[in-house]
C-alpha cells in the first residue's frame, strides 16, 4: 500500500492554486459571496462529468442566465425569468432539471435557512457520510418534480459513489492554505467527508494499493476514505488531488 511519504509527494504535487484554472472549482471561486460560492459551486459540481472544459463552459452558462448573481436571482427571480433555462443542456442534465434546481433551491433558502444548515444539522447527527447527503436530498426533492430529475444528485444509500456531491462538500467544508477549497462551512469537520471517487481516482487509488473492491460505488468510497485516515485522520480527502491528479495527468 501507498506509504505516507509517497501520498504527500503526490499531494504536494497537485494540490496548487494554478489546478483552478482548468477545474470546474473554477466557477465558484468567481465569486465572494457566500452564498453565491455555494450556489455555484453546487450547479459546478452536479455539472462536473464528461469534458471538464465543456463542464465549465455550461457551469458559467448558467451563471451568466443568473447574471452573475446567483444568489439573488435564485430568491428573487420572476417565472418569465425561466425561460431560457428551459433550453439548458448538458448531457442529459436538461432544461426540466435546471428550473427545477433553481425553484429547490429557493426553497431551501427560504424554508431551510441553506443548503449549510441542512447539512450541518444532518451531520451532527451522525459519522456517516451518506445519511447527511441522503437527507439533503430528500430536501430537495420534496417539491413536486420529475423523476428524471432525481438522477442528477445520486442516494449513496441504494449504492452510490455519490461522487459530484462529495465533491462539492469537499469545497465547502475543507480549508487548506492553498486557497483551492473554500472552507465556509465551518461546522462540519473534514474527517467526516468521503473521497470523491471517479475512474481516475479509483484507478490509482487500487494501483497504490489504497483500495479492493471492484465497483466504484459507495463502499469503494468508504473503503478509500478509511484507509486514508490512517495516514491523516483529520483531513482523509486531501488526499483526492493526489488520486484525481496522477490520473488526469496519466490520462492525457
Amino acid at each position: 500500500m501507498a506509504g505516507k511519504i509517497f501520498l504527500e509527494k503526490k499531494y504536494f504535487q497537485y494540490h496548487r492554486f494554478e489546478f483552478i484554472e482548468n477545474d470546474p472549482i473554477s466557477v465558484p471561486h468567481r465569486f465572494s459571496g457566500k452564498e453565491d460560492i455555494e450556489i455555484a459551486g453546487f450547479f459546478s459540481s452536479v455539472l462536473a462529468w464528461g469534458s471538464r472544459k465543456i463542464s465549465i463552459q455550461n457551469s458559467l452558462k448558467l451563471m451568466i442566465m443568473m447574471d452573475h448573481a446567483p444568489h439573488d436571482f435564485i430568491l428573487h427571480h420572476k417565472l418569465s425569468e425561466l425561460k431560457p433555462f428551459k433550453k439548458f443542456v448538458h448531457r442529459t442534465f436538461n432544461g426540466v432539471d435546471a428550473v427545477f434546481f433553481i425553484q429547490s433551491l429557493k426553497n431551501i433558502y427560504l424554508r431551510h435557512n441553506g443548503m449549510e444548515d441542512v447539512f450541518t444539522n444532518a451531520f451532527s447527527n451522525t459519522d456517516d457520510a451518506a445519511i447527511p447527503i441522503s437527507t439533503f436530498r430528500k430536501v430537495f426533492f420534496s417539491l413536486p418534480h420529475q423523476k428524471r430529475t432525481e438522477k442528477h444528485l445520486p442516494d449513496p444509500l441504494t449504492g452510490s459513489a455519490a461522487k459530484r456531491m462529495n465533491l462539492f462538500l469537499r469545497w465547502m467544508i475543507r480549508n487548506d492554505d492553498a486557497g483551492i477549497d473554500f472552507g465556509i462551512w465551518k461546522k462540519i469537520a473534514p474527517s467526516k467527508l468521503i473521497c470523491p471517487l471517479d475512474v481516475h481516482s479509483a484507478a490509482n487509488a487500487r494501483r497504490w494499493g489504497l483500495l479492493t473492491r471492484n465497483q466504484n460505488d459507495w463502499k469503494a468510497a468508504k473503503e478509500l476514505t478509511d484507509q486514508l485516515k490512517k495516514i491523516d485522520a483529520a483531513d482523509p480527502v486531501r488526499f483526492d488531488y493526489a488520486l484525481f491528479g496522477e490520473g488526469v495527468n496519466k490520462s492525457q
